[in-house]
């Protein structure tokens, strides 16, 4: 059963969040940014743990703020921590996707005693700097040109890869491992559609690598990266680099999977979740 709350943030921004399943919690901060939804139950998930998951300020339910400075990545951790000061947790397992990562690593170099397990599912790599070389996205993509969909996609990464093209929905399938009915259901749910919270995430000072990579080499908390094996937003070797920058992490690369591998496999994915969220801390 999904239930939803809210919290006023401390600058006076109307927080939403879904609370959805049982057992410990697990807040789970979402990308894009976009409405959290499209993150459902986590392929399951949800009967295991119990997700906290929240809209980030200006998408799904959440409230857009007064400043719109606030949408940093580095801004939004605060969100994040006055969330577990409303859940009255001393510290929380944290999971975070594609750019929601960027602001769990950030919450982890910022708030280290705070954290007790954190996972990141296909990550984003801005917070601590990690470039991925433009060719390497098209030596994985090279390896699904059996697929149907594969010359046009192809075709639009090469553009874009070269600066002369931005067709992004062409290359949607390449962050999918089947690109089914359901693959497209999920990608035209998944959109952004608050441009501001899309630009502000990322602009002047929301990441500071040098620091944020120097806090994160003292963290004790165990640490999940999970990669997907067609992954062309967050490709293995690139999450490979993060695990050397973090003292306790280990590294799962999902046979078969995209970007989302909650719905390509959702058996597998539960199942290394479950046995990462079991494991013991300091």
């Amino acid at each position: 059963m999904e239930l939803r709350d809210t919290l006023i943030a401390p600058d006076g921004t109307r927080l939403a969040h879904r609370l959805n399943g049982s057992g410990e919690p697990l807040l789970c901060v979402p990308g894009g940014p976009a409405d959290s939804a499209y993150l459902g139950d986590l392929g399951g998930l949800s009967a295991h743990r119990a997700l906290v998951v929240p809209d980030l300020r200006g998408t799904g339910a959440s409230d857009r703020p007064a400043d719109p400075a606030t949408y940093r990545c580095d801004r939004l951790v605060d969100d994040i921590e006055a969330l577990r000061a409303h859940l009255g947790l001393d510290r929380v397992d944290l999971l975070g996707h594609s750019a929601g990562a960027n602001v769990a690593l950030q919450y982890a170099a910022r708030h280290p005693h705070r954290v007790a397990r954190l996972a990141l599912v296909t990550p984003g790599l801005r917070a601590v700097g990690v470039d991925i070389p433009p060719g390497a996205r098209l030596a994985l993509a090279r390896g699904r040109a059996h697929e149907p969909w594969f010359p046009a996609a192809f075709a639009a990464l090469e553009a874009i890869n070269d600066g002369t093209g931005s067709d992004w929905e062409a290359v949607a399938p390449f962050r999918y491992g089947r690109w089914d009915d359901a693959a497209r259901r999920h990608h035209a749910a998944a959109r952004p559609d608050n441009p501001d919270a899309l630009a502000g995430f990322g602009a002047e000072g929301a990441f500071t690598p040098t620091a944020t990579r120097a806090a994160l080499a003292r963290l004790a908390s165990p640490v999940l990266l999970l990669a997907g094996e067609f992954d062309l937003n967050s490709p293995p070797s690139a999450v490979a680099e993060l695990r050397e920058l973090l003292p306790e992490a280990s590294l799962v690369v999902q046979p078969g999977a995209g970007h989302y591998p909650w719905l390509d496999a959702p058996d597998v994915f539960t199942r290394t979740l479950t046995a990462f969220l079991a494991t013991t801390t300091v």
